[in-house]
């Protein structure tokens, strides 16, 4: 990686961290559902002219149905989850939660496209799981909070979120090998947006948010999920994929730093122990610490 690509590397991992706190931020404001449709349309009006621009636009039209299940299962449906549970888990807290996405993309593309898992692969996903089931018997309280979601639904979101995720990666490379990665990212917001307009106007806030609350909406569709993925993308085509996704890494620090500083918010010992036993795993079920060579 080049200082540009390392710095572009940093930027989208503030920017993906940032998104923890502007979903906390917003979705009492807004209601999960209403959020959920501002920050995908927000998205997709950045997103798709910016594919248009670079004559992809025809590539959403001929794969508009397998780019829907993927904005369904890459944007809808985990975002609606991060969202409740915003309502309820801290910042920092979600994105350790978010973190085991490449652990279930391993595990889903062993099952569905029968990846090979070698055993430090393995090592990792147990490893991982491990840390998951720690921060989460840590934190995973019944009791409901104020707006009725208790800690243990949101981590339990939080996790149905990631295995979305992973379903999302094992499908778009299995249906959608060879479409333009922009096409994909700019298409699947625009059915994202599409599934959740009904919804968002259905539990649309009685009183409107304030001025501070759309900008921090306007922040979250235009900077940490239409400008991020750009970014992304662009990091993929320089980087390499595999440099690309070390960014798993960086978001869950930037996303405590976000929420420390501008929310107060804190973790425990304990929980930031299984954090690091969570990125240990996912590091190692994702190749980034190879098994040493004899």
């Amino acid at each position: 990686m080049t200082r540009r690509d390392g710095a572009e590397l940093l930027l989208l991992a503030s920017l993906w961290g940032g998104s923890f706190l502007f979903m906390r931020l917003g979705a009492a404001d807004f209601g999960p559902a209403a959020l959920v449709f501002v920050r995908v349309a927000g998205a997709a009006l950045l997103l798709v002219p910016l594919a248009a621009l670079r004559g992809e636009a025809g590539a959403i039209a001929r794969h508009w149905r397998p780019i829907a299940v993927v904005g369904l299962l890459n944007s809808a449906l985990p975002f609606g989850c991060y969202m409740v549970a915003a309502l309820v888990l801290s910042a920092g807290l979600s994105s350790i939660f978010n973190a085991t996405t490449p652990l279930w993309a391993a595990l889903i593309a062993w099952g569905w496209l029968g990846d090979r898992l070698s055993r430090p692969r393995i090592a990792g996903l147990a490893i991982g799981f491990a840390g998951v089931l720690a921060v989460g018997l840590q934190n995973a309280s019944l009791k409901p909070g104020e707006h009725g979601v208790s800690p243990a639904l949101g981590i339990a979101l939080c996790l149905a979120a990631t295995l979305c995720y992973g379903i999302a990666a094992s499908y778009t490379k299995k249906r959608l090998a060879g479409v333009p990665p922009m096409a994909v990212a700019g298409g699947s917001q625009l059915a994202a947006a599409a599934f959740t307009l009904l919804p968002a106007l259905w539990w649309w806030p009685a009183q409107t948010p304030g001025l501070a609350a759309w900008g921090g909406a306007a922040v979250l569709a235009f900077a940490c999920t239409g400008f991020a993925y750009w970014l992304f993308f662009r990091l993929v085509a320089h980087a390499g994929p595999a440099n690309a996704v070390s960014v798993t890494f960086l978001v869950p620090a930037f996303a405590v730093l976000w929420g420390w500083l501008f929310l107060g918010e804190s973790l425990s010992p304990a929980t930031v122990a299984g954090c690091v036993v969570v990125l240990l795993g996912t590091a190692l079920a994702t190749g980034v610490l190879p098994r040493r060579r004899a």
